[in-house]
């Protein structure tokens, strides 16, 4: 289902954008690309712009939009999902930040405004922190808030169970490309969430684990929430970065008692705008529900100031 568009129509808006990715025309970064086609409002227009016709494709050489369109077509048959950044379905709140990736594969089902909460924490996990983690993630869902991870050992595992065991929602967004599962002993898990939450990937469908893909799906999952729980994690742990990228966004930060106790780098978080610190379960519940009324109570405040 195509829907409306930001920009342009859906087919081939995303022939566009996939043949500019694979093509890079000029040596263009992913970056500089989607930077473009959000200010043109379409891929098909920097197409044009990038890349001069030819009369006569070279022997051998497919055109690089029918190209595009048809590997787009053989990933839909495989049963996954191309968002473009320039369509409706694309998570909105994710478009705003400046890491937003071009394009998201996915898998389970899209819910538009979704309101999700990371969960996020150390690998190499303590027993109180896996009992923190399922304790957030349980009431989180029970209360209807989707609970966000990134399919990790440790935290992001527990975090995931639990809300599943709650019978809420939770997606995962992960390193790989959505052909893959890593690590590999989640398989079972990253199916489980596809088929009652979503499973979103922002690199080629074969692209296998690498250490900046994990930065970069931290920066996705800021995006994606509305906030993010920190857990438990180390000093060189990618929830550390995600904590850092999160206050970046201006997207607020929970850090336990527990993670601010046992890091220098939490402490140093400590103050800063958005960044709370909560000693207790209920703290965690109290703040995300304050989070979720504040954006209701503006939108009130503001039909109230509207003129009738």
């Amino acid at each position: 289902m195509d829907g409306g568009r930001v920009g342009g129509s859906g087919g081939a808006e995303r022939a566009a954008l996939v043949a500019l990715l694979r093509e890079r025309p000029g040596g263009r970064g992913w970056a500089e690309i989607t930077a473009g086609v959000l200010e043109a409002g379409s891929a098909v227009v920097v197409w044009q712009r990038l890349v001069p016709p030819v009369l006569v494709q070279p022997p051998g050489e497919p055109d690089p939009l029918d190209a595009a369109a048809k590997q787009i077509g053989r990933w839909a048959d495989r049963g996954w999902r191309l968002l473009s950044i320039l369509d409706d379905d694309y998570p909105s709140r994710l478009r705003g930040i400046h890491q937003a990736p071009p394009v998201l594969f996915a898998r389970g089902t899209l819910v538009r405004g979704d309101v999700a909460v990371s969960v996020v924490g150390s690998r190499q996990a303590s027993s109180r922190g896996l009992d923190i983690a399922a304790r957030v993630a349980g009431e989180l869902a029970a209360r209807g808030v989707t609970v966000l991870g990134g399919l990790a050992l440790g935290i992001d595992t527990a975090a995931h169970r639990a809300a599943l065991a709650a019978g809420g929602r939770t997606v995962c967004v992960i390193g790989t490309g959505i052909d893959r599962a890593y690590p590999a002993g989640n398989r079972g898990l990253q199916e489980q969430i596809a088929a009652r939450g979503l499973v979103l990937s922002q690199f080629w469908p074969d692209a296998p684990p690498q250490r900046h893909n994990f930065l970069m799906r931290n920066a996705t999952m800021s995006g994606y929430g509305l906030a993010t729980v920190v857990v438990e994690a180390g000093e060189q742990s990618g929830s550390r970065a995600q904590a850092r990228i999160a206050v970046e966004h201006g997207r607020p930060v929970i850090l336990t008692s527990l993670v601010v106790e046992r890091n220098d780098w939490a402490r140093a978080l400590v103050g800063r705008p958005g960044v709370h610190v909560a000693g207790h379960l209920q703290a965690v519940l109290d703040i995300v529900e304050h989070l979720i009324a504040e954006p209701a109570a503006l939108g009130a405040a503001l039909r109230q100031l509207a003129p009738s």
